[in-house]
């Protein structure tokens, strides 16, 4: 039995993934556990010396969903968890009773006995949250521990680094940080100026609290090399399939396969125009599948194409099928021209995203990230777990 893990099991594969499915779905996201738990092993691999490897879960981890995400990444290894709330705090800890966990939002105003209830590490922002924290842990002999976020040129949240001196300066105060934190705004970017400007106030910064852990790298800071590693690495996208980095190697295994069904297929002559606004023109003769995803289901509508602009593609069977025209709220036109018609027919399922369309192919299509197309998928998509398939870490 697992220490530390309360048992929210993933459901069984469906063995009708590749098929027909349940047929009242228009939608389905496949969620890949055995490639999350090998991202983090691998992301883990990468940390230099006594570095350890967390995980940043917050937003039903990046919307792939808590129950399955948590129970994979305990079992691949993870003890540390970063969330953004401390409800999302609260519903980590129902999960996993024996997990450290950082409220990466600080402190909210009269909620310290809530943190302390369940178990939660606020990550102290402000001389506000530091002040009512010192306050609070007053008089205590064995104070729950805090970290601080320093901001080092994100300009989010953070103190300044001249606040942090200041606390520093204060060591009689009963606050001593157990973890001392940052967050890169160009990490992605291996070569931004601002990366090693970054590096060099956070060495200040944790210069003053030298008792306390450190942790700077994000997913993307992570392939920066081990200057960038500390004692914590805090991965979020990477970990479920997208790519953090400019750097070919920052992308990991997908995790996440988005699919949708046709719903019909019909001819559009040359020179016709498909969908709202007539923005696409047909050029030749096509054939038009209507797919039952639209951006009611966090498609989004600047995935569409017009007569300038491509847009996203779709997959199925082996072909690319390009958008065509806008997105509507329920439905989107692929064309299937090239696609045999018993293949391209009314029950199918194409892939919107996946293991031959790249998430941050069809992000970029949409001038966003796959951060948003991830935690912005809709309900009405169906859900299937497929298992760990290799036995990673403890038992």
């Amino acid at each position: 039995m697992r220490t530390g893990l309360t048992d929210h099991s993933a459901p069984a594969p469906d063995d009708a993934m590749h098929g027909a499915g349940d047929p009242g779905e228009g939608g389905r996201i496949t969620i890949d556990l055995d490639a999350l738990a090998a991202n983090w092993q691998a992301l883990n691999a990468r940390l230099t010396g006594d570095g350890e490897c967390g995980a940043a879960v917050k937003a039903d981890c990046y919307g792939l969903g808590s129950d399955q995400g948590l129970a994979t990444l305990w079992t691949a290894g993870c003890r540390t968890f970063f969330v953004a709330t401390p409800q999302e705090g609260r519903a980590t800890r129902e999960r996993l009773p024996d997990a450290t966990i950082h409220i990466l939002n600080g402190l909210y105003p009269g909620a310290a006995e809530f943190y302390v209830a369940h178990g939660l590490r606020p990550v102290l922002g402000s001389m506000e949250e530091v002040a009512e924290w010192r306050g609070f842990i007053a008089g205590r002999s064995d104070p729950p521990p805090a970290g601080l976020h320093v901001d080092t040129g994100i300009s989010r949240l953070g103190l300044s680094l001249h606040q942090a001196r200041t606390i520093a300066a204060e060591p009689t105060s009963g606050f001593s940080p157990g973890l001392v934190m940052s967050h890169m705004a160009c990490a992605d970017r291996p070569d931004h100026p601002m990366n090693k400007v970054q590096l060099d106030r956070f060495q200040e910064a944790t210069a003053l609290f030298p008792g306390a852990r450190r942790s700077l790298a994000n997913s993307a800071a992570i392939f920066l090399g081990s200057d960038y590693h500390f004692d914590l690495a805090r991965p979020g996208i990477t970990l479920y399939g997208a790519s953090a980095s400019e750097l070919p190697q920052a992308r990991l295994r997908p995790v996440v396969t988005l699919e949708s069904r046709i719903l019909q297929v019909h001819e559009l002559k040359r020179g016709e125009t498909i969908g709202y606004g007539a923005t696409f023109t047909a050029p030749t003769d096509m054939r038009v599948a209507m797919v039952s995803a639209g951006y009611a289901d966090g498609y989004l509508r600047a995935s569409g194409s017009t007569d300038e602009k491509r847009g996203a593609d779709a997959w199925l069977a082996g072909y690319r099928l390009p958008i065509l025209g806008r997105v509507s709220m329920d439905m989107s036109g692929f064309d299937v021209s090239a696609v045999p018609p018993d293949v391209a027919q009314r029950g199918a399922f194409v892939e919107l995203f996946g293991a031959n369309i790249p998430i941050d192919e069809t992000a970029g299509c949409a001038g966003t990230i796959g951060y948003e197309l991830l935690t912005g998928l809709g309900r009405r998509f169906s859900r299937r777990y497929l298992p760990v398939l290799t036995a990673r870490g403890e038992s």
